[in-house]
């Protein structure tokens, strides 16, 4: 399996910083960077801050981590993929999740009430029909389309990989996606996932490559800080926040190293809280991590 590890920039994905961080990347070969979705924030806008970026570099890949579909129009986000995928080839990571972390933001992604899990679903079916068909027609609860065209088909399919962590997001991601983003797992229960994933995907009549599970992971080189743990526990009581996060450059390369064990090859790295430096963090990331790459 091919291990990859690329970087979010975390609070440095402000648009007085990004453009440092973009070029750093690019010039120093690192795989990929990775954009989250924060709408009452400083952050840049995925959709924006991807196309910004890939336009910037030649080289460099560019992912959600993550992006939220249900409330999207999938027909709009399908156009957007495909044109920039025809942009920038094999440079697109598409990473969707159904809602945003913050809760508040919750209702800028609207579903009908109970609904949004059915919505994510469906939406997830007419964007993989609108990536790899000419012409669609579809006619489901929330979307009705006839003879859409959103633009040629890349080369190479466009992999759609989904986040998650509930055993629901496992069944989905077997179902619909091509790839898992997980975080705040510990190496032996994405071990765990990653095996209903392919339980649910050979039910499902398909498969998943082995190499497309990965999972985002947290690194503060000074040791973990107190919102960081406060975090852990809030979201997942009872568990060592040291399984999760690492709190040190020599813990992120164990935790990947069991990772890596437990099926895993795709890693995205965010500084745990605001980095002294974030060009710094980059300079660590790449003398620590970047020798697991293959």
């Amino acid at each position: 399996m091919k291990i990859r590890i690329g970087i979010s920039p975390g609070p440095a994905a402000r648009p007085e910083e990004l453009p440092a961080v973009v070029d750093q990347l690019e010039r120093d070969g690192v795989d990929s960077l990775w954009l989250s979705e924060m709408v009452y924030g400083p952050l840049v806008e995925p959709f924006v801050g991807m196309t910004w970026a890939l336009a910037r570099t030649t080289r460099l890949k560019v992912g959600f981590g993550v992006a939220v579909l249900p409330g999207r129009n999938p027909v709009l986000v399908a156009k957007q993929l495909t044109s920039l995928a025809a942009l920038a080839p094999r440079r697109v990571l598409p990473v969707f999740g159904l809602q945003p972390a913050r809760r508040g933001e919750r209702a800028q992604f609207p579903a009908p009430p109970g609904r949004r899990a059915a919505l994510f679903d469906e939406s997830l079916q007419l964007l993989r029909l609108l990536l790899t068909g000419d012409e669609v027609s579809f006619s489901g609860e929330f979307f009705t389309v006839e003879r859409a065209q959103v633009g040629p088909r890349p080369a190479r399919p466009l992999d759609v990989w989904l986040g998650g962590s509930a055993p629901a997001a496992m069944q989905r991601i077997g179902r619909y996606a091509d790839g898992w983003l997980g975080s705040f797992r510990t190496p032996a229960e994405a071990a765990g996932d990653v095996a209903a994933i392919q339980k649910a995907a050979s039910e499902a009549g398909r498969e998943i490559e082995l190499d497309h599970f990965g999972i985002s992971l947290a690194v503060s080189p000074d040791g973990l800080p107190p919102e960081l743990i406060a975090a852990a526990a809030d979201r997942r009581p009872g568990v060592d926040p040291a399984s999760l996060a690492a709190g040190s450059w020599a813990a992120a390369r164990a935790l990947i190293e069991a990772y890596v064990d437990a099926g895993l090859s795709k890693f995205v790295v965010r500084p745990a809280g605001r980095p002294g430096s974030i060009s710094q963090f980059i300079d660590d990331f790449r003398a620590e991590l970047r020798p697991l790459e293959n």
